[in-house]
């Protein structure tokens, strides 16, 4: 593992690094959206069939009803009561994240409210292949489950059979095996086989989130959540503890960027002598190596102010404060999500916490946070004025509309007198 002081040409080429593989990601993610976007089926099916190596038709797109039964049947008793706890704590948090129905009258005369209610259709995007995200399901299905949304679509390459029978645990029928580029433009424009939605979310490679972008314009998406990004703010800490969260969000994608942030040189050794060691334990076909060879170091900051400034303009995914960092706390205002002391392995957000591993990436934590219900409804404003009521707003909304000059603005409110 790297040791690098923190430097202003190395913040900037940790930032543009990002930037760099967003711009390449995007071309061809164009070409792809564009294809499925004109040909329909027989793009999606091409590329399906070129890029994941799965020979599909209109008809095997989706996923059988009795094969999704017969997966749920399958899980083991043990994963099958994870699931379930997890489940429980993801709904927990998504109903206290939804936005409340409310009225106020603002003045004698005039109510203002807020009408809540839920995105008609979404489709949830889900890693997939021999090691399926089944936590991705829960974390993306279950809150828009909450939020009310009555048509939800999961689109996954090659999905795993705890996927699918985890997905008939929550009552999940409509999973569709397609992923990457395509999927994402099937979603937003819809095909014969695949119906347009609302709204896509989920998580994906680079590929994946820059589609998500260039249909952005045409179907609301979630957020741009590309690869995996950890950073862990400490001066002090338990060296093994730190080397194992940064290992294991490593592990996620090729591409994921995995960082410690430090004033102490001591630490930054033993966090790195301590990388070197427990990646000997892991089997050589884990990605963590790669990833971590590629975009992993241990930075070390002059001052704490340095550092701080550091992470809240790279706006980690994950942001990690062991116990001794618990000071620099308040000055921290941008991070998808935040673990807090020596005990909260990023591990438990990933999976059973229930918050939501759905999170910006690429610097998108500097505008939102991560997925939460609240993303899966609409907030409609109401107002009802009175009689009364009207007569006191009325020169107020004619001063307005003569000032910027809209005379029709003004009439609407004259012939109401």
């Amino acid at each position: 593992m790297r040791i690098l002081p923190l430097t202003e040409s190395l913040e900037k080429r940790l930032l543009g690094s990002r930037r760099a593989s967003s711009r390449q990601a995007e071309r061809v993610a164009r070409r792809i959206v564009e294809d499925v976007r004109r040909r329909g089926d027989a793009a999606l099916l091409a590329w399906t069939k070129r890029l994941d190596r799965l020979v599909l038709t209109p008809r095997t797109v989706w996923v059988p009803r009795k094969e999704l039964e017969k997966a749920r049947n399958g899980i083991a008793p043990e994963f099958l009561g994870a699931i379930r706890r997890a489940a429980r704590n993801i709904r927990a948090v998504a109903r206290k994240q939804l936005p409340q129905e409310w009225t106020i009258e603002v003045e004698p005369g005039v109510r203002a409210g807020q009408r809540v209610r839920p995105i008609e259709s979404i489709g949830c995007y889900l890693p997939g292949g021999r090691f399926s995200l089944v936590s991705t399901l829960l974390m993306t299905v279950i809150p828009a489950q909450e939020a009310g949304v009555r048509q939800i679509v999961v689109v996954s390459p090659q999905p795993g059979a705890a996927l699918l029978g985890a997905a008939y645990e929550l009552g999940i029928r409509s999973v569709a095996r397609i992923g990457g580029a395509q999927a994402i433009a099937a979603l937003a424009y819809g095909t014969r086989s695949i119906p347009r939605v609302d709204k896509i979310c989920g998580p994906g490679n680079r590929y994946v989130a820059a589609a998500k972008q260039l249909v952005s314009l045409d179907c609301a998406i979630d957020m741009m959540a590309g690869p995996t990004e950890a950073v862990i703010l400490a001066a002090r800490g338990n060296p093994r503890f730190i080397a194992a969260d940064l290992i294991a969000q490593a592990e996620h994608d090729p591409d994921a960027v995995s960082l410690l942030v430090t004033t102490s040189s001591r630490l930054a050794r033993e966090v790195a002598d301590e990388i070197e060691r427990q990646l000997a334990l892991l089997p050589p076909e884990n990605l963590a190596r790669r990833s971590l060879a590629r975009n992993g170091a241990v930075v070390v900051a002059r001052t704490t102010e340095a550092a701080v400034a550091f992470v809240n303009r790279f706006a980690p995914e994950h942001l990690s404060l062991p116990e001794g960092a618990r000071g620099v706390w308040k000055g921290l205002d941008s991070a998808g999500s935040v673990f807090l002391g020596d005990w909260s392995a990023q591990t438990f957000g990933d999976y059973a916490s229930g918050t939501n591993h759905v999170l910006p990436t690429g610097g998108v934590a500097r505008s939102r946070g991560g997925l939460s219900a609240a993303d899966f409804v609409k907030c409609i404003s109401v107002q009802e004025v009175s009689r009364a009521g009207a007569r006191s707003l009325a020169p107020i909304a004619e001063e307005f509309a003569r000032a910027e000059g809209l005379v029709a603005h003004a009439r609407s409110v004259e012939v109401r007198k």
